[in-house]
């Protein structure tokens, strides 16, 4: 094979991965964009080696990908980023490849926009072993090989990790999405005509609400009752010239289902300029989460453009 012919072929050999190697970034850093920037420095690492002294092109690139994310998770910027206040996870709509492996409800659930943000709580090696064991299956000696430490030591931060998001968690289990959506559609209506105790009876005792204020705050806001969650969602979607005026023009809202969670998003034509997803627990609205910050839509809306939508839940907004 001359070559021309074994670059095709390794290159081949990198895209076949490349979905896996995408889902598996986006899991340890909570950013689409920025597990884009991680598969391509990998597949530039991939091009430098000698790729006829890998063995096993699918272990080597995994243990690449993984510590290029854990180098990202320790640097300065990234601590200053996550640690200020206003970080929130990349929403991503359903059917997106960055939420596979899907089929088990571990899988599902740690892409979850609670388990993304719980994983914040954990140090950069116990959400690798977290996320190489719940998402993909490794054994801890796989993860002992891509981690460089010791089986003992993988088994350790496993069971720190699910500790801490097991303790963090509310709920559990997998939502009925056609329930959820019956209680999203009676939330969106009693936010649009104000019936605040409506809303009230929709949340949860310990209800809370998260934004990042559109990206216009340099911290996230966060309200905790379910007092203030109704009075800031009567607020945010009662329609208004000004806030028509700020997204450009009227939008419309539609139902969607964003990493695995009910959500309303506002659609201005073919841009998704708001993602409110809905965490809930015995059918009631426990954790409510809005971003607007256009970089933080980026993939949303490219993944709405070539979504067929269903009739919206508001045509003009």
């Amino acid at each position: 094979m001359d070559s021309t012919a074994t670059d095709r072929f390794d290159a081949s050999r990198f895209e076949a991965s490349r979905n896996r190697l995408a889902s598996l970034a986006y899991r340890l850093l909570g950013s689409a964009a920025d597990a884009e920037d991680a598969v391509q420095d990998t597949f530039l690492h991939w091009q430098a080696a000698d790729r006829q002294q890998i063995r096993v092109p699918e272990a080597w690139l995994t243990k690449v990908v993984t510590n290029l994310c854990l180098d990202r998770l320790r640097s300065a910027q990234a601590r200053r980023e996550r640690t200020a206040g206003a970080w929130l996870p990349e929403p991503l709509l359903d059917g997106d490849p960055m939420l596979g492996p899907a089929d088990t409800f571990e899988q599902r659930e740690s892409v979850s926009l609670a388990v993304l943000t719980l994983m914040e709580r954990l140090s950069p090696l116990e959400r690798a072993v977290y996320v190489l064991r719940e998402a993909f299956s490794y054994s801890h000696a796989e993860i002992a090989g891509i981690l460089d430490l010791t089986e003992s030591a993988s088994q350790q931060h496993l069971h720190r990790a699910r500790r801490r998001i097991t303790a963090a968690r509310r709920g559990g289990g997998e939502v009925d999405l056609a329930s959820a959506r019956r209680i999203v559609e009676e939330f969106l209506a009693a936010a649009t005509t104000g019936r605040t105790e409506r809303l009230v009876a929709l949340l949860t005792d310990d209800a809370t609400a998260i934004s990042d204020g559109a990206g216009l705050t340099e911290r996230l806001l966060r309200y905790d009752t379910p007092q203030r969650v109704a009075a800031v969602a009567r607020a945010g979607f009662k329609p208004t010239p000004a806030k028509r005026r700020l997204v450009g023009g009227t939008p419309a809202v539609h139902y969607a289902v964003v990493n695995g969670a009910p959500a309303i998003l506002t659609v201005l034509g073919d841009q998704v300029v708001g993602s409110v997803t809905f965490d809930i627990t015995g059918g009631k609205i426990a954790i409510v989460r809005g971003i607007a910050a256009p970089t933080r839509l980026a993939r949303l809306t490219e993944a709405w453009r070539q979504h067929e939508p269903d009739t919206p839940l508001i045509a003009q907004w």
